[in-house]
């Protein structure tokens, strides 16, 4: 076979790989590259939607980190979330997987009751639990009274806003149930069976046969919740616009955060610099810093679950 034949047949077989990829890379050039291209190259702009961009430098970046008092108190808690919030979730998806796959009769009915909270609209959840957690008149501090607990603030309350939202997500955990019963239901019962055979208790069955085999979905659901919680926008602000009984109408402004900042999150930054503020260039610098985060806890994630294989191995 000639060169000339031989450099033919690969360069049409890199031009059939290429024809074959480009749905991805056009999806890829289009839907990630250029935005991301763009938000950094806006974050060097002084813009408004307005008027052309003009360079700016660091300005955004140093008013963002250094003069934008909302930044480090939504930093703050935007990393409470993913700390508490997302381990919390998995945790109680993976005991209501369990229970559930335990249950030996009306399992279908106990497993729609629980995924249909993850149904709700997160707007009509919020607000709904907004009513049952209002401070006074809400049915859950109005039984908590009955029975001398002293009600906490929730929505109303900066101790407990975060916990109340963590509740809220606690509540909706119909996606991660039915993850963890798929994953649980799919481990080999012989390693049960021979587990058994050896004396192992529930707890060692547990940590020696079920999370090896479920490892890899465990993972998936942290990683997947701490891209969630970097997003997580509508949860607190419905919840703080409830709660502080601002009524929106035509011309006004609702600064996020309600009550004393501890619901406001880097997302909602961004929207207030960039469609409330109309300053483009600072909303970028918020949003790379949250693409930055979410970056960087995904990849120590990954780095972990490799390290724990190749210990395993």
């Amino acid at each position: 076979m000639s060169t000339v034949t031989l450099a033919s047949r690969r360069r049409r077989s890199a031009l059939r790989t290429l024809a074959f990829m480009s749905p991805w890379l056009v999806g890829f050039a289009v839907f990630f590259a250029y935005p991301l291209l763009s938000t950094v190259y806006f974050s060097f702009m002084h813009y408004d939607g307005f008027q052309p961009p003009r360079w700016t430098g660091g300005k955004n970046w140093v008013y963002v980190f250094a003069h934008y008092p909302l930044f480090w108190p939504a930093l703050r808690n935007t990393l409470w979330l993913v700390a508490v919030m997302v381990s919390l979730r998995v945790l109680f998806g993976l005991g209501v997987g369990l229970l559930i796959t335990k249950i030996k009769t009306g399992t279908g009915v106990f497993r729609t009751l629980f995924y249909l909270p993850y149904l709700a609209p997160p707007v009509a959840a919020t607000m709904a639990f907004a009513f049952l957690l209002n401070p006074g008149t809400g049915p859950v501090d109005s039984l908590l009274e009955k029975t001398g607990i002293a009600a906490p603030g929730w929505f109303s309350d900066p101790a407990w806003s975060k916990p109340a939202l963590t509740l809220l997500a606690l509540w909706g955990i119909g996606d991660l149930m039915v993850i963890f019963m798929a994953a649980l239901l799919d481990v080999p019962a012989e390693q049960y069976e021979a587990a058994e055979l050896d004396g192992a208790s529930a707890w060692q069955r547990f940590r020696y046969v079920t999370l090896p085999n479920i490892s890899p979905i465990v993972m998936f659901a942290v990683v997947t919740g701490v891209i969630q919680a970097m997003q997580y926008y509508t949860q607190p602000l419905v919840a703080g616009k409830v709660a502080s009984g601002v009524i929106q109408g035509a011309g006004t402004q609702f600064e996020p955060g309600y009550p004393d900042k501890s619901t406001l999150t880097l997302p909602q930054l961004v929207y207030n610099l960039g469609f409330q503020r109309f300053d483009y260039g600072s909303a970028c610098a918020v949003a790379l810093v949250l693409f930055a985060l979410s970056m960087a806890f995904t990849a120590l994630l990954m780095r972990r679950r490799g390290g724990l294989i190749q210990a395993g191995d």
